[in-house]
């Protein structure tokens, strides 16, 4: 979902304005790396055990890619149809427990303690929350979902407004559209932000207010005590590690098939998997030459231009779009959205397991896969703000950005589905041939200047990928070396180049199924340390004084 994780820039976490348990910095020692061969810190055991997991994984999937497409093809939907209840059943938890802090007297806590000042403005400290929320999903997602499940999924059982043979049914038009981007709100509003949130505040209360590493072991001190020094914070830390990294290679794999797309769309370049190999590591490489530089050599500087041209894209495709169609669609949907969110969150009953099972289960499993990598960057931009004023903008702001891109760009594709079914190229590529890459560029061709806006979405697409691949890098680099923000630089070369392999070795043994068949593995165990760090943060709060 985000790419801008690791800002240049973002002044590094200081220690605590004021230490209220000091005990919580006894053991430290016990997670100090040391510097091993080819330079790297290695911070034993989470650097070996994930490092050497990750490489085998590889070999295995490149040594044995049939079994392997056939695990990840039976691993999906296992998970989702047998786990379905527990990931929305959790993302509940998560929203109810943010919405809970707001109220709270310990809402009034300071992260870095009672006399410490936000780093950034109001203006600024929105802009970065802006940043979180952009990136290859929106990108990919932002025409496809809307349509989908405006005429496929039947979210909640409302019927489609196409039939069969692809007629349109005039009485079942405006339901089938609302629910369309309701559904889609769903899946990007508060519940992803909610787990966010609680990733990104504990960070920010125990690197601030506790003096402890920047990394996910450090909050559950309240819960396990000094026990996060040794083999527990091993394996929180080392799960935080493979969620992060394959929830960013699902991303780099969505980028990949979108921007060959792209390609093909524009330049007539093939379509395959081999293409999306040479992409994957063409901008792998690209990522490398950053990493070896410095965040400070381009990327910043790249990422900031990226994220302009993402507005102007938007502000384009609002203007070029039914303008007054997507306002309206925009407040209706938000609308309806809360109107739908309780049977929306409901784990039981459901008979529209499709939309639960295959959208919503997914996509939780990959929030929090991500809430690592969203969440250590929101802490670090979030010093001397109160945990109410936290909760209610890190929820609200990018919740708000992305209904807004999800109203621009899916109520246009959605508009020219229904004005005009049998000629839409988004009805073609997404209801009924269903080609998720190509649903981007096929609504950009029915604006005007689409050979200009579509070879600008390729370029999006890219440099997310890059500015994802770069600061993914630093995020693992962080946690395996046991909250250094400063690890040599050849030890992020090898988490680079491993996030591009892991990414190429799933293309190549199942696509799309395969990459979402990892980021819900990795999310399940993950989703187990985020229920047990909000009970940890609450303690933690408790212990301050506000």
């Amino acid at each position: 979902m985000s790419d801008e994780t690791t800002q240049p820039g973002i002044p590094e976490p200081e220690g605590p304005t004021e230490l209220i348990d000091t005990d919580y910095t006894i053991g430290q020692d016990n997670i100090e790396g040391n510097v091993g061969p080819f330079g790297f810190d290695i911070h034993n055991p989470v650097f070996m055990i994930s490092g050497l997991s990750i490489v085998a994984f590889v070999f295995y999937a490149l040594a044995l890619p049939e079994q392997a497409g056939a695990i990840f093809g039976w691993l999906r939907p296992f998970l989702t149809s047998t786990f379905d209840w527990f990931f929305l059943s959790a993302a509940n938890v998560f929203v109810v427990f943010c919405l809970a802090l707001i109220v709270l007297p310990v809402g009034s806590v300071r992260l870095g303690g009672r006399e410490a000042v936000p780093d950034y403005t109001y203006v600024g400290w929105f802009a970065m929350l802006f940043a979180a929320g952009m990136g290859i999903g929106l990108m990919f997602f932002g025409v496809l979902e809307p349509v989908y499940h405006m005429a496929i999924s039947s979210p909640l059982g409302v019927p489609s407004p196409f039939t069969e043979d692809g007629q349109l049914i005039p009485e079942n038009v405006d339901a089938a559209r609302t629910m369309g981007l309701a559904a889609t709100i769903y899946h990007w509003g508060l519940h992803p932000w909610a787990i966010y949130a609680v990733v990104a505040l504990a960070l920010a209360l125990f690197t601030y207010n506790k003096g402890l590493p920047l990394t996910i072991r450090s909050a559950f001190y309240p819960v396990f005590g000094e026990r996060i020094w040794g083999w527990w914070g091993h394996v929180i830390d080392t799960l935080a590690v493979f969620a992060t990294l394959f929830g960013l290679a699902t991303s780099l794999g969505f980028g990949a098939q979108q921007a060959n797309a792209g390609l093909n769309h524009v330049f007539g370049v093939p379509e395959n998997v081999t293409v999306q190999v040479i992409l994957i590591t063409a901008i792998t490489a690209v990522a490398l030459i950053s990493v070896l530089r410095g965040l400070d050599g381009g990327v910043k500087v790249l990422s900031e231009i990226n994220m302009g041209v993402a507005a102007l894209l938007l502000v384009f495709v609002l203007l070029a779009g039914p303008t007054l169609t997507i306002l309206s669609d925009f407040a209706s949907g938000l609308v309806a959205y809360g109107k739908d969110l309780p049977a929306l969150s409901n784990p039981v009953g459901r008979e529209d397991t499709g939309y639960m099972q295959g959208w919503t289960a997914f996509y939780w499993a990959w929030w929090i896969s991500w809430s690592p990598f969203v969440g250590m960057f929101i802490a670090r931009v979030s010093r001397g703000r109160t945990v109410r004023e936290f909760v209610i903008c890190v929820l609200l702001i990018p919740s708000l950005v992305c209904v807004l891109w999800m109203a621009v760009f899916g109520g246009t594709a959605i508009d020219q589905v229904l004005s005009d079914p049998a000629t839409s190229a988004v009805k073609a590529q997404v209801i009924d041939s269903y080609n998720p890459p190509m649903s981007l560029f096929a609504m950009l061709e029915g604006l005007p200047l689409a050979a200009i806006t579509s070879v600008i979405g390729i370029i999006l697409v890219i440099v997310f990928f890059v500015t994802s691949s770069d600061s993914g890098s630093l995020v693992i680099d962080t946690i395996t070396a046991g909250g250094k923000i400063d690890a040599p630089v050849p030890q992020r070369v090898f988490w680079c180049t491993f996030e591009g392999a892991v990414a190429i070795v799933l293309l190549i043994g199942g696509g799309l199924g395969a990459l979402q068949a990892m980021v819900i593995s990795t999310g399940l165990p993950f989703t187990v340390v985020l229920l047990l760090m909000c009970w940890a943060i609450f303690k933690g709060l408790l212990s301050e004084k506000r």
